[in-house]
């Protein structure tokens, strides 16, 4: 390409063609054309920038890969600059810079820019605008690419935290339906033994004590395990199926009672009986870890409504201190148990309500009272 084909190119380029015409002749005379094929690297990452590049056809991008796979955070087309750029503190790019598809430019190397400078005035303020518009585009994705993270690892923390509840109340829910279908099989057994209503108050006596709450301190496994095989071996010593143990360990019954009720009742209501207690036992306690479940459900949802200040208005209201800090302190509960740290908050019951920005997008509380912009829609920097 001559020199007078070159410069008419240059005048019809996107950022630089209104420079005077002086600028673009000392371009093109000091200037070298270079091509690149689609895939070629032009500069490999955190090495050396060493071209001014005027991109006058073609496709180029910088990939980083920041742990997610490698994606373009800036392109370049023809009409646009790319490369070193005048009074550019960045000497590296901080990916690779890749040719997309067949691109020409042409190119001022790093030893020339400081004569570009100060022949070309117009061109060099035309070149800085680029480059600060470059860096606000960089700090733009760091910034876009931070939050994402942040707004990842919450979620994955988040979905943890709520997969435990919506597990045990899915695997409850699930036992309730054969728990159920127990009760009610053991029941028809019990109302076809034709029962007296002395015996079935000695099987109330039972039941009502089988859902009595465990006031002694919490039993290990061992003495669980232990207490489970001493009311098996009761149970199968009576002729009663000891599938109803673990139901019946889980009580304060003792053998003593149940020695009481089988005297009371003759062998096959005994079995029918005792059974019905079990599953009646079952029935309540897997209602009650799915309420559990259901309650920690909602009050973990609750917690990142308050935390994000879901459907608030970004403008100062009263906040609570006290609500904001248990939010918070519940949100962040798994990473605490994750490293085994138990976390308790001291705070005042009256605590006083502050006006602030509560919204997490203006990075948490911010006491307006501190900010000298406090205007709606306002942030403090």
């Amino acid at each position: 390409m001559g020199s007078p084909e070159l410069l008419d190119r240059l005048r019809q380029h996107k950022s630089l063609g209104a420079a005077p015409n002086e600028e673009l002749a000392w371009l093109v005379a000091h200037g070298t054309r270079r091509s690149f094929q689609a895939g070629e690297v032009t500069t490999g990452k955190l090495q050396p920038e060493e071209w001014l590049h005027i991109a006058l056809t073609g496709h180029v991008a910088i990939h980083v890969d920041r742990g997610t796979g490698s994606r373009k955070i800036i392109e370049w087309r023809g009409g646009d600059v790319f490369g070193l750029m005048p009074y550019s503190r960045g000497g590296a790019p901080p990916g690779d810079t890749i040719v997309e598809e067949p691109t020409e430019t042409l190119a001022i190397h790093r030893e020339l820019l400081p004569a570009m400078i100060r022949e070309c005035p117009g061109i060099t303020a035309r070149l800085v605008h680029a480059m600060l518009d470059r860096a606000r585009h960089f700090t733009s994705s760091d910034l876009h690419d931070e939050k994402l993270f942040s707004l990842g690892k919450f979620a994955a923390g988040l979905a943890h935290e709520l997969n435990n509840p919506a597990s045990a109340a899915a695997r409850s829910s699930q036992l309730l339906v054969n728990g159920l279908a127990a009760a009610e099989q053991a029941a028809r057994s019990l109302a076809a033994a034709g029962l007296s209503a002395a015996q079935l108050a000695a099987i109330d006596a039972v039941r009502e004590l089988c859902q009595m709450e465990s006031t002694p301190l919490p039993r290990s496994p061992l003495e669980r395990a232990d207490r489970e095989d001493a009311l098996a071996s009761w149970l199968a010593a009576h002729r009663v199926d000891d599938a109803v143990a673990p139901s019946l360990a889980e009580t304060v019954v003792t053998p003593v009672a149940l020695e009481s009720l089988a005297v009371a009742l003759p062998p096959d209501a005994l079995d029918a009986g005792l059974r019905w207690i079990a599953a009646g036992r079952l029935v309540r306690a897997l209602a009650s870890e799915i309420e559990t479940s259901a309650s920690r459900i909602h009050e973990l949802v609750a917690a990142v409504k308050g935390f994000t200040y879901m459907d608030h208005l970004p403008a100062p209201e009263a906040v609570d201190l006290r609500r904001g800090i248990m939010d918070t302190i519940a949100v962040l509960s798994g990473k605490a148990r994750a490293k085994s740290v138990e976390i308790r908050a001291d705070l005042a019951p009256d605590l006083a309500k502050r006006l602030a920005y509560g919204d997490v997008s203006y990075s948490g509380f911010l006491d307006i009272g501190r900010c000298p912009r406090t205007t709606p829609g306002s942030r403090c920097a």
